[in-house]
């Protein structure tokens, strides 16, 4: 892991910077939005030696940057609909954060298509022509087999192995193919955040702007009330499905995707991306994965969401229903709205077009510039979030005439990235290696220190006082709802969240 400097985020920092911005006259780039795209182009602008500030309203990752499938996805169903350029440059971005940028936070995934009597021949036939072009993708991304492996057919045993609920009659083996997983997409964006603060940038959450124009902005601090006017020799809107509160000129038209959440007891020791074809589709699938906290997420739905944004979507009787009966065409025993113990809706910031339906409309990304406003970025994916901020950063670069050179983000590691034998080394459980790379061995420590947090934050939950004290003093995390619902994934589940709220209130009496 490579860092050019301090990149803990903290209350004391936040307050330090946000005093010391009152004093400076000009800076060089604002970023309004602190999901996976703002973070992106704080990283992208700051690497390059531009003077950054990012504010975010609320807390990182609080939008659809926490709701996503928690996936790194290569393009595969862009193919299907024809898209190519976008595909293959999934792929691309794929394999930057499965080898370099993020090897701590991604995983290879193995996905199976079981092959049932309800799957036909011609959707079989489909399938397989997907996995192919998919091996394909992988091979011009410069993705090896060996950390993407090519697909193939598995026997009905192996099928089982990997999914075993399954329903064993009729069961003919299945298809498999590899794609990326994170291991959490907050954990991602805060650990670019602090790549960027690394880097210089400035980062503040609870911080709103305001009259957002292309060379200034209103600031509001959130926690004091106290109000600052910044100007910036470029401003960046980064807002995700509020992108058109920032800039009214911006048309969004925002799609719902649904999220369940289960116990992984319900799956029987899931082990792959279970891939189940939406019927009467050729590209969409309903898909259920292992997660973090000895859970298993299954979605995913693409419905318009039109009317104002919420600030936590909900899901829909109608989505839930779907989900159920379409995972169900596969499965042994059936799983009921009794085994759910959880759900989370994201709205994905699409840009309107005409009358396609938001599962067709591309997720192509887009530079948007209106006169005498913000540069906005919009659309795209979370697998494509650095492309994003490049193009963004460039257009930024070449508008304001700003003393920078090309974007360096594909050769950055996150902070906390490690692999291979080096990953092996750390002193630290696998546990928490997985959820913080190198920066395991800190909590570590912290735990050996301080012998109280070395306990976790209620009874049956895998996650440490240690980790809670972590996130407040590097990570950026100002209340309780932070720690339970973004630096940690606690609070997707009622029960656990309410179980895990003490010791969060606790973390953060022991700061004062």
């Amino acid at each position: 892991m490579t860092r050019s400097g301090n990149s803990a985020l903290n209350a004391a920092r936040r307050e330090r910077e946000l005093r010391e911005l009152g004093d400076v006259g000009i800076v060089d780039v604002l970023v309004v939005g602190g999901g996976i795209t703002g973070v992106g182009v704080a990283l992208d602008a700051a690497a390059r030696g531009l003077r950054t500030v990012l504010v975010e309203k609320r807390d990182l990752a609080f939008g659809t940057s926490r709701w996503s499938s928690k996936l790194v996805h290569g393009g595969l169903r862009y193919l299907a609909s024809g898209g190519v350029g976008i595909a293959h440059e999934s792929a691309v971005e794929r394999d930057i954060l499965l080898t370099r940028t993020a090897p701590h936070l991604t995983r290879a995934i193995p996905q199976v298509v079981p092959l049932l009597p309800n799957i036909g021949a011609a959707q079989r036939v489909l399938v397989r022509a997907g996995f192919f072009a998919g091996d394909a993708l992988r091979r011009t991304a410069g993705t090896s087999a060996a950390v993407l492996p090519r697909s193939r057919r598995v026997a009905a045993a192996e099928a089982l192995r990997m999914a075993p609920t399954l329903r064993r009659n009729g069961l003919r083996g299945g298809l498999l193919a590899w794609d990326g997983q994170l291991v959490d997409d907050a954990r991602l964006v805060v650990a670019i955040a602090r790549t960027a603060a690394a880097h210089g940038a400035t980062v503040l959450t609870r911080v709103e702007a305001t009259r957002v124009t292309g060379d200034s902005a209103e600031l509001r601090d959130a926690l004091t009330g106290e109000t600052l006017s910044v100007r910036a020799r470029s401003v960046i809107n980064a807002a995700g499905v509020w992108a058109d509160r920032v800039d009214p000129s911006i048309e969004l038209r925002p799609s719902r995707g649904t999220h369940l959440v289960f116990d992984a007891a319900a799956f029987g020791g899931l082990s792959a991306s279970l891939t189940v074809p939406i019927p009467g589709s050729t590209s969409r699938f309903v898909f259920a994965f292992p997660a973090a906290h000895g859970r298993v997420y299954l979605g995913l739905t693409d419905e318009d969401a039109p009317g104002p944004v919420p600030d936590e979507p909900e899901p829909t009787d109608a989505e839930i229903d779907f989900l159920l009966d379409t995972v169900n065409t596969v499965l042994r025993e059936p799983l009921r709205r009794s085994d759910i113990r959880g759900k989370f809706a994201g709205l994905r910031p699409l840009l309107r077009t005409a009358d396609d339906s938001t599962a067709d409309i591309s997720r192509e990304h887009a530079v948007l510039h209106s006169p005498g406003g913000p540069i906005t970025i919009v659309g795209g994916k979370l697998t494509t979030y650095r492309q994003m901020a490049q193009d963004a950063v460039d257009a930024a670069v070449t508008h304001a005439r700003l003393p920078a050179g090309p974007s360096t983000t594909d050769r950055i590691p996150l902070v906390g990235a490690v692999s291979g034998a080096a990953r092996d080394r750390i002193p630290a459980p696998p546990l928490l290696v997985e959820r913080y790379g190198s920066e395991a061995a800190l909590i570590t420590e912290l735990a050996a220190t301080h012998r109280d947090l070395a306990a976790p934050v209620a009874p049956n939950l895998d996650v440490l006082q240690a980790e809670f004290a972590y996130a407040i003093s590097h990570e950026g995390a100002l209340d309780e709802s932070d720690l339970l619902d973004r630096r940690t994934r606690l609070g997707l589940v009622t029960e656990d969240r309410t179980a895990a709220l003490p010791s969060a209130r606790a973390a953060f009496a022991a700061q004062r």
